[in-house]
């Protein structure tokens, strides 16, 4: 009779596999309406469809490494630039519609910048107006994403 198993698995591939997984079959789950249509005529839940599916693959791929691969510890992780980018998306959000595009992709952008320890001032400044000035082109001239420019 043998013992227990002393094969440590990677937990965090493992882990992100089962989440990739996941998100996957969420994304397929929330999309089941569409329809599929063909790649000559794609439906509207064919790029979902094929994007949840390459997800899925991802990550049956990562999951089947973990299981084959040795054992790596999470150990401790820094909580605190998660929560920065959290507020700062979260900030994007719900300032989005009432404040508009211009002052909603600056808290992102400058909020989400103080995650990293090393950044500078003028360069997230700068970063900022160029990259709110792009967006606001891109999104709400060139695509029209009807959201308001500006508060007023």
């Amino acid at each position: 009779m043998t013992g227990p198993s002393n094969v440590k698995r990677d937990y965090p591939d493992i882990l992100a596999g089962v989440v990739m997984v996941g998100l996957g079959a969420l994304g397929l789950w929330a999309g089941r309406d569409l329809s599929f249509g063909t790649p000559s005529m794609m439906g509207p839940g064919f790029l979902p469809d094929v994007i949840c599916g390459i997800i899925i693959a991802i990550g049956l791929f990562v999951f089947i490494k973990g299981l084959t691969k040795g054992h790596e510890g999470i150990g401790s992780s820094n909580v605190k630039p998660l929560l920065i980018l959290v507020v700062a998306i979260a900030g994007f959000a719900l300032m989005a519609e009432p404040l508009g595009f211009v002052v909603s992709t600056a808290w992102l952008l400058i909020v989400g910048s103080l995650a990293d320890q090393e950044s500078r001032w003028r360069e997230i400044l700068i970063s900022t107006v160029i990259l709110t000035a792009f967006g606001a082109f891109v999104f709400i001239y060139g695509l029209g994403v009807q959201m308001p420019i500006l508060p007023f």
